[in-house]
């Protein structure tokens, strides 16, 4: 059973005990939440497509740790100019942990 799901603005395939880093969410580690952004479900060759969403499909999970992801260097320089910029960013993800699908 997998489920095609909306978080933070961004669409996941899911499935139970799946680990998913995601963009920063609110709330604390071991904190449990629900998504109903639904759009697809399987269920053993059943598929449910939503119009755009399915009513009453929640997606559960629990909020396992805030983290960030990896360094990424952005460089700028203009040959001859002597301009050089340097910058570094860190992205923030939460990881959560898929508890169930439920119709």
């Amino acid at each position: 059973m997998y489920a095609i799901v909306n978080i933070a603005g961004q669409q996941f395939k899911v499935a139970k005990d799946q680990h998913l880093f995601v963009h920063r969410l609110q709330g604390d580690e071991g904190a449990s939440i629900e998504f109903d952004n639904v759009l697809l479900v399987e269920d053993g060759g059943n598929i449910s497509v939503g119009a755009p969403l399915l009513s009453g499909a929640i997606v559960s999970a629990k909020i396992v740790s805030h983290l960030k992801g990896d360094k990424v260097i952005v460089f700028k320089k203009k040959r001859r100019k002597g301009y050089k910029k340097k910058n570094g960013h860190r992205q923030y993800f939460t990881k959560i942990q898929i508890s169930g699908i439920s119709l």
